[in-house]
């Protein structure tokens, strides 16, 4: 696997990466390096090469591509030397970048399929994230990059239906592309490993947001909603608290000084994946606020999912995806960028248990059906059909799959 991250922070790889493990297949992630981080490691059976080439989050269209280019550069050339012991029957590309499939292309020419997994329309994104750069040339672009990297995967799997909905309108063969969502691991979203929280067990209604701090999670909106609720109900206490970072970080900070939140709101900064359902576990309702745009309407916050196996009401922003997928009387929503109408919604749900109730049970029954513990079985499927070795995933027993028998011409 190739991905532009530090693989201990992305979900969607390290799930992917583990499941393969279970299932008896060896797996190599080639990513990011921090400047603390060994060149080499294991987590979760899972063998880490980091490349060294680190992330600057918030930076310039110019050093975002250079930093691109940097890592795609330096992933061709650590795994086609690898290949050469290791003999790799399938490379997977996540995006962003989607031209780092470049990277993979001297296996592909040996024989070895690549499969693409597109995280993001990379196009929507590049305009959500950077508006004032964006132009039709510019988009023109991103839009040949995207086909061209799709054209010269072996296959695509992407993160929802309306991901591959639009792929399809691009012209890429139905065939050609599969849905693997970005639902949590119940193993891990698990509320029962936790001490139950009645709602507002302490006589505080507590908030938790637990992701990116960028401009595409519309934070400011949920402060201004916490200063509304402040204002205007003070009989209920409300608190918010935020785990993540971003380059919106600081600008956060000082958007709730300017409301006088005060201890209202607590800034944790990042936390590991493995904290996330604790954090969650101490709150009483989880927000997923979503700024709209192209981007995020082809896009659903796996924030929603985690809220929601954690046994958590959630409200977030009133999206396409989010209506798609969350009926009615499930997730509460309110409409992106106003804070009136997220405040709203928090007090709907803080001031009436039994359709709060309701919409955990309705949304804990959605999460269920579509756990990773199912959904990983289509994804395990798709990487045995394009596998390169011939080798067979054996059917799971006990909830693992023991290692697939070897051919005797095969590596250690």
């Amino acid at each position: 696997m190739l991905v532009h991250s530090y693989y201990d922070e992305d979900p969607r790889v390290r799930r992917e990466a583990e499941s393969l493990v279970v299932a008896g297949r060896p797996v190599e992630v080639f990513a990011l390096r921090r400047p603390n981080d060994d060149a080499e490691g294991e987590l979760g059976g899972v063998r880490v090469r980091r490349l060294d080439v680190q992330r600057h989050q918030g930076a310039g269209i110019a050093t975002y591509l250079a930093e691109y280019l940097a890592f795609l550069v330096r992933a061709a050339w650590a795994v086609t030397r690898a290949h050469r012991h290791r003999r790799y029957a399938l490379v997977q590309v996540h995006t962003p970048p989607d031209f780092l499939v470049l990277a993979g292309l001297p296996l592909r020419f040996a024989g070895v399929p690549i499969l693409l997994d597109l995280h993001e329309a990379m196009p929507e994104f590049f305009r959500s994230r950077f508006p004032r750069a964006s132009n039709p040339l510019v988009h023109g672009i991103l839009r040949i990059q995207e086909r061209v990297s799709i054209r010269l995967a072996s296959a695509v799997v992407t993160v929802n239906e309306a991901m591959r909905e639009r792929l399809l309108r691009l012209g890429v063969a139905t065939d050609k592309v599969s849905v693997v969502p970005n639902s949590p691991a119940l193993e891990r979203f698990d509320p029962g490993l936790y001490e139950p929280r009645a709602f507002a067990a302490d006589g505080t209604v507590r908030l938790v947001y637990a992701g990116a701090l960028t401009p595409v999670y519309e934070l400011e909106v949920a402060l201004d909603a916490l200063a509304r609720i402040r204002d205007g109900r003070g009989d209920l206490d409300v608190r918010l608290d935020v785990y993540g970072r971003g380059d919106a970080a600081e600008r956060l900070v000082e958007h709730a000084t300017r409301l006088r939140l005060g201890d209202l709101v607590a800034f944790h900064g990042r936390i590991p994946i493995e904290d996330v359902p604790a954090a969650v576990a101490r709150a009483d309702i989880g927000l997923a606020p979503t700024r709209r745009d192209r981007f995020t309407d082809v896009s659903l916050s796996t924030k929603v999912f985690e809220y929601a196996a954690m046994g958590k009401p959630v409200v977030a922003s009133r999206l396409p995806m989010v209506e798609r997928t969350f009926p009615a009387g499930s997730v509460a929503t309110y409409e992106p960028g106003d804070p009136e109408s997220l405040a709203a919604a928090v007090l709907a749900l803080a001031d009436d248990p039994a359709a709060r109730l309701d919409a955990v049970a309705r949304t804990g029954d959605i999460v269920r059906a579509a756990s990773w513990e199912r959904e990983s079985e289509r994804y395990l499927d798709l990487v045995e059909r394009l596998a390169a070795d011939g080798v067979e995933r054996p059917p799971a027993a006990g909830g693992a799959a023991p290692p697939p028998q070897v051919r005797t011409d095969d590596p250690p």
